[in-house]
């Protein structure tokens, strides 16, 4: 059973529909015990990281995320509250990944947010087995996480070299959106699925 946190921040009808289409089974839950229990964990999200984290907070889910030993998977904003820090809000996040969330600086021709399809490189590791380097994923954000020692996919938007996807530990992350990325986020979280 796969967990879905339910911290009223996320992009829900999205990542459930993927995993329906997968065949998987999951709960949708903001119950601590639930969440401990499950063999995976989700942790979605979109729009602001401040409010996000605060949702985060107020429903005593921070403690328990940061607890987790089983596989466990950050969607976008998702990822973003496991770094340091994030820029959106100048909110301190759950400090699992060694990084700090910041904004695109805008560039002449390059628009913020960072929105559609774009392709990762550097991919490294079991979430992204049988995924080419170069394959295409879906995002939509105005602020990224850097590179750092748990990077395990690039991706570039401009000027900036940014993690497209964090590991540490059991704890992973992922900036675009697996559930909206066809075929190959489809092999992302089945891959995910089979940690």
């Amino acid at each position: 059973m796969i967990a879905i946190v339910d911290y009223d921040a996320g992009n829900i009808k999205s990542v459930t529909n993927a995993l329906e289409r997968l065949g998987v089974e999951y709960t949708l839950t903001a119950d601590p015990a639930l969440i401990r229990s499950a063999e995976k964990v989700i942790l979605p999200g979109v729009g602001n990281a401040a409010a996000a984290m605060e949702s985060l907070r107020a429903k005593g889910l921070e403690p328990v995320v940061m607890s987790l030993r089983q596989p466990v998977l950050g969607i976008c904003v998702g990822m973003q509250l496991m770094c340091r820090r994030s820029e959106e809000g100048d909110v301190r996040c759950m400090d699992i990944f060694d990084c700090e969330v910041r904004r695109f600086v805008p560039e002449p021709g390059i628009k913020v947010p960072h929105m559609g399809w774009n392709s990762l490189g550097n991919l490294s590791g079991k979430l992204f087995a049988d995924v080419p380097g170069g394959s295409c994923v879906y995002f939509v954000h105005s602020y990224y996480a850097g590179l750092c020692p748990d990077t395990i996919a690039t991706c570039r938007h401009g000027g900036t070299l940014f993690s497209a996807a964090l590991k540490y530990e059991n704890f992973y992350g992922t900036q675009f959106h697996p559930e909206k990325s066809g075929a190959v986020g489809e092999r992302i979280l089945m891959n995910f699925i089979g940690l």
